[in-house]
């Protein structure tokens, strides 16, 4: 007589794929799609020629490249520090060191205006910071250098949150193992430790990113906000809206969209390429 063999089907404590599917596509569809919908469609009340004459103006190409450009800037210092401040947090036990783990929340508690205007204190001419970079050439407030300063402040948190899970869960032993191989600390980071972080790094680095892109608060008030050299497209939105231009600010708000969407899609791109490279070698 055969055995016999029972299939006992896993209970999911949820309900079944087909109603979190639809919940989670209705959610989304309300949250996120339905609003950004209606940029394109306000935009579309403009004429071709309207809609170019709007989104290459000088004006608005300025304000492009220094949100990008600022933006980038600040995530790439993020993932530097993020990583380090990260590593110091996983790595090393010392006096304070939970204060510190929870001074970088900071940053995600405070209100972003709150977060310009003591950016601004600190870096403008008479600042405390910025009475002593005056003399030596370095101005931060009301420059495209602040910018990049504001945006850093506001984005350390997302890769900090990121790369500390992936640290811990690197295993020690494997540093021991290629250190009894021979392998030097630059080796053993360089080999062991940077791939295994890397997915979580860059995930990080695309959150920053992301964040930087659409922040307003926390730049207006160091950015000095002069139109051509530290105007951000956040505040271009906003000037357009006061002066009633609803169309155009639509049209710029769908190229900054479309810009965004091609830049995550490209480091998320990156992101899998990378982990799928290391579940190959590992």
């Amino acid at each position: 007589m055969g055995t016999m063999r029972l299939r006992l089907k896993h209970q999911s404590p949820l309900p079944g794929f087909g109603l979190t599917l639809g919940y989670s596509l209705l959610y989304l569809g309300l949250i996120v799609l339905l609003p950004l919908a209606t940029l394109p469609v306000r935009a579309a009340g403009m004429s071709w020629r309207e809609l170019w004459e709007v989104i290459s103006d000088a004006r608005a190409v300025a304000s492009y490249k220094l949100t990008l450009g600022t933006a980038f800037a600040a995530a790439v210092a993020n993932a530097v520090f993020g990583f380090v401040v990260a590593w110091t947090l996983v790595r090393y036990r010392f006096p304070g060191r939970r204060l510190l783990d929870a001074f970088v929340d900071l940053p995600f508690a405070m209100p972003t205006a709150i977060s310009g205007i003591a950016l601004t204190s600190i870096y403008a001419p008479n600042g405390w910071l910025g009475r002593w970079l005056e003399p030596l050439g370095v101005k931060a407030a009301f420059t495209p250098l602040g910018i990049a300063v504001a945006l850093t402040f506001i984005g350390l948190p997302f890769v900090v949150r990121t790369v500390q899970p992936a640290l811990q869960e690197v295993d020690l032993e494997l540093e021991d193992a290629a250190a009894t191989l021979g392998a030097n600390r630059w080796q053993t980071f360089h080999r062991v430790i940077f791939p295994a972080v890397l997915p979580a790094l860059i995930t990080g680095f695309a959150l920053a990113f992301a964040r930087a892109l659409g922040e307003y608060g926390s730049v207006v008030f160091i950015a000095g906000n002069m139109p051509m050299k530290t105007e951000i497209t956040s505040l271009l939105i906003i000037v357009k809206l006061e002066q009633y231009d609803y169309a155009g600010a639509a049209a710029i708000a769908c190229v900054m969209l479309a810009a965004s969407f091609a830049i995550l899609l490209a480091i998320n791109l990156l992101q899998w390429y990378v982990a799928r490279r290391h579940r190959g070698t590992s």
